[in-house]
């Protein structure tokens, strides 16, 4: 049974694992069956200029800096064109937070562009995907509601991880205490922004960063009471923390498989059963059954085209490979849009020149 307030999702920590995983699975049997999706998409890291410092981040990059890079329109154009041809139907667009307000180079070189702001490029290679047959999902970190507006016309979804819902992981010596745009309740207003203005969205949490088991719940508690209150929240991503050289948190301890697949269960069983739970495959590479059996509906979006720019050491699966998996664990694999069907129809969720877009990609992946 689905938990009617914190205390009883709190409660579901005191489970046993495995009655955990079966109390989930069966609830994504109920809902979405034995059919899991993933998403054919081109990665586009705009920009790995970033404002903020997160500990456990190797993206991030200030202007000047060995790997820093801000892509050009024509970088932008061969990559959709790439990955029209090797079969995407999803562009994802995903940057660093807010590189204007921080970094006057960065403003120079949208301006060079023809680009007033970093809004005004997004709004241009959702633009250039859409000519190509391509989808627009776009994640750029804290976004106004102005912005929110132009995207949504532009694109058929957006996203923005909660990562966390504790204050405490922004305190000193804590890794997001030197980035000020992974405040909770800033990240909450704008996924509540989101839900106003009737835009299908993708949030998340990040585990192994520091968080209590009772923090992730909170976590997924806050993001199911937006979705009670918006109807908007099409997915939620189960996301572990890697670590890698040269990060702050070079040397802290990854989650364990128990722990990943706990917070799916919990994910699963927390969320209302519209909500797809979805946990990266190039992840958990070791552990793809185990995801399934936690109770995810979703893998996610992985790129014939582009590797993982966030999580470069980690590349994504072959997906026969994921297929025949998941034709073992008696699950079929499927190709599926960057927005659910459930919100193409629903008034007002998606505007008509992406209902059209999505008719002619959901006709070339079927």
């Amino acid at each position: 049974m689905q938990p009617r307030d914190l205390d009883e999702a709190l409660a579901l920590l005191q489970l046993p694992h495995d009655e955990l995983l079966r109390l989930a699975a069966a609830r994504r049997d109920a809902r979405w069956g034995r059919r899991v999706t993933w998403s054919p998409k081109v990665f586009l890291p705009l920009t790995n200029l970033c404002r903020d410092r997160c500990d456990y981040c190797s993206f991030r990059r200030s202007p000047g800096e060995a790997g820093a890079w801000t892509m050009t329109p024509d970088e932008v154009c061969r990559w959709l064109d790439d990955g029209r041809k090797l079969g995407c139907a999803e562009a994802l667009f995903c940057l660093g937070d807010k590189p204007e307000r921080a970094f006057e180079a960065y403003r120079r070189t949208l301006a060079e562009f023809g680009h007033s702001s970093t809004v005004d490029y997004l709004e241009w290679g959702a633009r250039a995907a859409l000519e190509r047959g391509l989808l627009p999902h776009t994640n750029a970190g804290l976004l106004s509601s102005d912005d929110m507006r132009r995207l949504k016309d532009v694109n058929v979804s957006l996203g923005l991880m909660l990562e966390s819902a504790s204050d405490r992981l922004c305190e000193p010596g804590m890794p997001h205490h030197r980035a000020p745009d992974k405040r909770p309740s800033l990240r909450l207003a704008m996924t509540a922004e989101a839900g106003r203005l009737r835009i299908p969205f993708t949030s998340g949490i990040l585990i192994g960063i520091g968080e209590t088991a009772r923090e992730r719940v909170e976590a997924l508690w806050a993001i199911h009471l937006l979705h009670r209150e918006h109807g908007h929240i099409q997915e939620v991503i189960v996301q572990s923390f890697r670590a890698r050289p040269g990060i702050p948190m070079a040397s802290a301890p990854e989650p364990s498989d128990g722990e990943v697949t706990q917070a799916i269960a919990l994910a699963r069983a927390i969320l209302d059963d519209d909500v797809a739970v979805q946990a990266p495959p190039n992840l958990n590479a070791g552990a793809l059954a185990q995801l399934l059996d936690a109770g995810i509906n979703d893998f996610g979006g992985i790129s014939p085209a582009t590797p993982d720019y966030i999580n470069p050491r980690h590349p994504w699966p072959h997906v026969d490979a994921l297929a025949g998996l998941c034709a073992a664990r008696g699950f079929t694999l499927a190709p599926r849009l960057a927005v659910y069907d459930a919100y193409l129809a629903r008034p007002g969720f998606v505007v008509d020149a992406m209902q059209a877009a999505a008719r002619a990609t959901s006709a070339r992946l079927a």
